[in-house]
């Protein structure tokens, strides 16, 4: 390998420049290009372990960087987190026994509340994007045929967040939510802004997508998810997929009257998810396994969790796989809003690194405005006249920036909550 890599060097050595310094970056350049040319590549899944020599060893190799937060793996950095960052956060996550806030956004506002949250409990945070809120982000009078509304909002609101996310300094996971096999277009338009970008910057626009083929037969799922992962793989993008199905309705995803046998899927199934997408060079990919889990809030009793199954899914896997790993899969929980402290943390334990939050969010949000309207009543009933006076002018209530702020804050301070149920505070420093 080292013959090779300096036959290389020496071969190519033109010296097209003429300072130190360019020469020095034009041979850093050149040593990098040869190693990669010499080392082979090889896979990479939850929890798999890679040969020393592999290419794809950007875990080990970012060790020797300097760490931006003490507590999280030193690839990882402020701002938004991509590839081989992303595993090593995620990995780290369910090594470490606590869990990402995913929320759906919906405007820079909601935007604002994540990352403005994240900032305050000290954690990462992941911000979602679902088909219908890209629509509304791009403004619901747009033209979304063929999802050009869909598309462009989300690009639009990942490239905003790519602006501001550093300025937090927090990781940021950029992802989106449900796609549906008759939404795959919508999926299709979005790889097409992540090659894009990729080409242009050497990471993709999003961390990482969720495909929900859950309504469909289990090897066609599959199949489906196995080809889309061949496609996130070679542009390091993360691979959610459905097994079972969340009850419940969000977004235009109705399963509010699905056989509830479908809410808890089984450990075969997902081993053998694991098992078809692991054969995807330089795969990673994430499992929304259903444990009883509904989108929503209802009333106690209307919903049984039983996080105990990701904990048998974990053993078995390891059973199969014969390897140390107690906890080859990472899980995500989806439909957390109402669900009991008791049970997201059991469900942390079996590794899930990330729950889904929107039905509590969107309260908060909204409540934070009633809250504002309820104080200032009197201040926001014309332009001119209230309390203190008829011709006293209430420009400074009425001000939309007023009233999205105090829904901003409530929403944050929520997001605050789920964080300390997620064990995700003071995990950076």
């Amino acid at each position: 390998v080292v013959a090779r890599i300096l036959t290389y060097v020496i071969n190519t050595m033109k010296f097209p420049t003429r300072t130190t310094n360019q020469r020095k970056k034009y041979l850093t350049m050149k040593f990098a290009t040869a190693f990669l040319l010499a080392a082979p590549a090889v896979a990479f899944a939850p929890g798999a372990t890679l040969p020393r020599s592999s290419s794809l060893q950007m875990s080990s190799e970012a060790s020797t960087e300097s760490k931006a937060f003490a507590k999280l793996p030193a690839s990882v950095k402020p701002g938004v987190v991509t590839g081989a960052a992303l595993v090593d956060l995620l990995n780290h996550a369910k090594e470490a026994g606590f869990a990402i806030p995913g929320v759906n956004v919906v405007g820079s506002g909601s935007i604002n509340s994540c990352i403005e949250a994240a900032k305050i409990y000290g954690g990462p945070i992941m911000v979602t994007f679902s088909k219908g809120g890209g629509q509304f982000i791009a403004g619901k009078a747009a033209d979304n045929t063929d999802d050009a509304a869909s598309i462009a909002g989300c690009v639009a609101a990942a490239k905003h967040v790519r602006e501001v996310a550093a300025l937090y300094n927090v990781p940021v996971v950029l992802h989106t939510d449900h796609c549906q096999k008759a939404w795959l277009p919508w999926m299709d338009g979005l790889l097409a802004a992540n090659q894009e970008y990729y080409e242009a910057n050497g990471e993709p626009l999003f961390s990482s997508h969720m495909l929900d083929l859950s309504e469909e037969p289990l090897e066609e799922n599959i199949a489906i998810c196995k080809e889309y992962m061949e496609k996130f793989a070679k542009i390091d993008i993360l691979l959610e997929f459905e097994l079972g199905v969340t009850g419940g309705e969000e977004d235009g995803v109705d399963n509010t009257d699905i056989d509830s046998a479908r809410l808890y899927t089984q450990p075969e199934e997902v081993f053998y998810a694991y098992e078809q997408l692991s054969e995807v060079p330089n795969a990673a990919f994430t499992c929304a396994a259903s444990f009883g889990n509904v989108h929503g809030v209802y009333a106690p009793g209307n919903v049984e969790l039983k996080p105990v199954i990701l904990h048998n899914t974990q053993e078995y896997i390891s059973e199969k796989l014969g390897g140390d790993d107690k906890k080859p899969m990472n899980f995500v929980f989806h439909g957390g809003s109402g669900s009991s402290v008791d049970d997201i943390q059991y469900a942390i334990e079996a590794g899930v690194i990330k729950m889904n939050i929107d039905t509590d969010t969107q309260w908060a949000f909204w409540d934070g405005i009633r809250a504002y309207e309820a104080k200032h009543h009197d201040y926001l009933q014309g332009q001119i006249g209230n309390p203190e006076g008829d011709d006293k002018p209430n420009k400074k209530y009425y001000d939309p920036r007023m009233a999205l702020r105090a829904g901003e804050e409530a929403m944050a301070a929520r997001l605050c909550k789920a964080a300390e149920d997620l064990k995700c505070v003071d995990v950076l420093n």
